[in-house]
């Protein structure tokens, strides 16, 4: 496999701007194939920007862009066919149950047995439990869980995922970073779009930050702590997050919660 083959996503020069106003100055990055890589960056950066070229819903003025080994630009019908993109908000009809939901999905698909390939996704995303629930029960997570594997429906090799945790709460964020976790785990390419630091830690190989319309730095994890000086520490007493706090007391599925309540009695 040659270099460029090893890599679901190349990136290189890309430029766009809104009349003035120049949302991406030359941005280059290249994604390999079965990671997840983070383009981090804060709000108006040109996270979606970049999202929607790579996606074909925007062309580009300027620049090169090629997923899956095929040209945004020149081969557009082709890449939708090999990508799978979850927005900021979980696009899942809550009329309808889990199960029917990607059922619907996987025959405007066209594709054979849709029950099976429905009963599979509910397991793989731990919802077999509220397959039959309509969506509109569901909390936060198990939404954008089954978002997630609505957009794995066809097996697409890349899927885009912009900022997916976007108004979860803590416990909910973890059920998404576990699915994410398992998307990449089973061979699937992801790009992850987010402005929290603390998903792009949990989840990527690789970080980019991108500012002001440019990737200001790309590497490892690692590789991004190096260019910070280690501080000088003799002690510290480490004190527990809010998130720690909260997971402990809710657990799971609030078991831990009702156990404590007990015993405080």
């Amino acid at each position: 496999m040659t270099a460029q083959q090893s890599q679901a996503i190349h990136v290189q020069g890309l430029e766009k701007s809104y009349k003035e106003l120049r949302v991406l100055r030359g941005v280059d990055f290249d994604v390999a194939r079965g990671s997840i890589f983070a383009l981090l960056g804060s709000n108006g950066a040109g996270k979606t920007t970049v999202v929607k070229i790579l996606s074909t819903l925007l062309k580009a003025d300027a620049g090169t862009a090629r997923v899956n080994g095929l040209d945004v630009a020149a081969q557009p019908a082709n890449v939708r066919e090999s990508i799978s993109l979850t927005g900021q908000f979980a696009a899942v009809d809550e009329i309808l149950s889990g199960r029917e939901n990607l059922v619907l999905v996987a025959r405007l698909r066209h594709l054979k047995d849709p029950g099976r390939i429905a009963d599979d996704l509910l397991e793989r995303f731990s919802l077999t439990d509220a397959a039959a629930r309509k969506v509109s029960t569901y909390s936060g997570g198990m939404r954008r869980r089954l978002d997630i594997a609505m957009s794995l429906i066809g097996d697409p090799p890349v899927v885009f995922l912009d900022e997916p945790t976007t108004g979860l709460d803590p416990q909910a964020r973890i059920e998404v970073w576990q699915a994410v976790k398992e998307l990449a785990d089973q061979g699937t390419t992801v790009l992850l779009t987010t402005q929290y630091l603390d998903e792009a830690e949990q989840l990527a190989d690789r970080i980019a930050i991108l500012h002001e319309g440019r990737i200001i730095v790309n590497g490892t994890l690692a590789e991004l702590k190096q260019l910070l000086p280690p501080a000088k520490v003799e002690y510290v007493e480490k004190q527990p997050t809010l998130e720690d706090v909260f997971l402990t007391l809710v657990g799971a599925n609030g078991k831990n919660a009702t156990r404590m309540s007990k015993e405080q009695r």
